[in-house]
């Protein structure tokens, strides 16, 4: 089922070029080295429907934004330059869309948090198609995402499985995490098609052979609680340490860590993640108010931020643009965004 919501394309806001003071002032509070960056950030944000709890975006083909609406049973898509917003009602109530990504010809996929399958959705006919998983103990998949042969990668946090689905014969492999209590949470696949995964539950990040499925673990620092993770063009891995309010980035050939306090201080609650075609990354500090965007340059080491206009309302995930653009979903304000990243 499709419906167009009107209320939900109307008011967008948007919030200025900030200025060398506000990158100044942010560095004499944290004491974290904060720079102006040679690059200024809009961010725009549109209102959804109240309930929606848009939880995670995605990036299509044509450039739209998708998200899940987890509360409200939807999947979204809004229209960046238009502003329009069009939503499709999930047939199966209460299924919980968690996270989702387009394949190559547009299609969206997506978790069913609740109700333990895969969604595919078609958006130019609006049909459904589900996929369940084949064991019941993977009751909850988490986050997807495609490899370079369009095979599904995707996590299930509570049932601490990876697993991978074919869509040209539908068929879905389980692997058991080894660790229990690991909950995988956040998830990349590199440019030689390996996926790596965040273990919440633990300090540790993982990778998962694409033929095998045998999996390894890399240790993080004691306490570490890395959620969500970016890859760079270069296979470096990102993750957000939610617990320590730091960033961290694996070396994956030689398993050598390192990590960085982020500009918010510990408790600021880094979350979701990306990494854009120039290899700079950007997360969100949750646990500040407003919430915040955070360019780090791995090259300097050095960080901007900027707040969310709208407060953020905690963003779980984001993804890049192509062209080197953000898009988030903001949970808690009812709110999608689109950060545009230029001179």
């Amino acid at each position: 089922m499709m419906r167009s919501s009107g209320k939900s394309s109307g008011n967008c806001l948007r919030y200025p070029w900030l200025s060398v003071l506000a990158f100044l002032a942010i560095a004499v509070v944290t004491g974290v080295a904060v720079f102006a960056a040679d690059v200024g950030v809009r961010i725009t944000e549109w209102d959804l429907a109240e309930g929606t709890f848009p939880h995670d975006p995605a990036v299509a083909p044509d450039g739209a934004l998708w998200y899940t609406g987890m509360q409200s049973n939807t999947i979204g898509m809004l229209d960046p330059k238009a502003g329009k917003i069009r939503e499709y009602k999930i047939p199966t109530p209460d299924s919980g869309p968690h996270g989702l990504v387009a394949d190559n010809r547009g299609d969206i996929w997506f978790t069913a948090n609740f109700k333990g399958y895969i969604g595919r959705l078609n958006p130019k006919t609006g049909a459904f198609r589900e996929y369940p998983m084949p064991d019941p103990a993977a009751r909850d998949p988490h986050t997807p995402v495609f490899d370079s042969k369009g095979i599904l990668w995707f996590t299930v946090q509570g049932g601490n499985f990876v697993g991978r689905l074919d869509p040209a014969s539908g068929q879905i492999r389980l692997k058991k995490v080894m660790t229990e209590g690991s909950r995988p949470y956040g998830i990349v696949v590199n440019s030689k098609r390996i996926p790596f995964f965040c273990e919440f539950g633990r300090n540790r990040l993982a990778s998962i052979d694409p033929e095998t499925m045998e999996i390894t673990e890399y240790p993080l620092p004691e306490g570490a609680r890395p959620r969500r993770i970016a890859v760079t063009p270069d296979d470096r891995v990102y993750y957000t340490d939610f617990a320590r309010g730091r960033i961290g980035w694996l070396d994956a050939k030689t398993g050598a860590v390192e990590d960085i306090s982020s500009p918010g201080g510990a408790k600021s609650a880094p979350y979701g993640m990306a990494a854009t075609p120039d290899g700079i990354v950007w997360y969100s500090e949750s646990g500040v108010s407003p919430n915040t965007i955070v360019r780090f340059d791995p090259k300097t080491k050095k960080f901007a931020s900027w707040p969310i206009p709208s407060g953020g309302g905690v963003v779980r995930h984001m993804v890049a643009t192509p062209g080197g653009d953000l898009y988030i979903a903001c949970s808690g304000v009812n709110k999608v965004g689109n950060v545009k990243v230029g001179q």
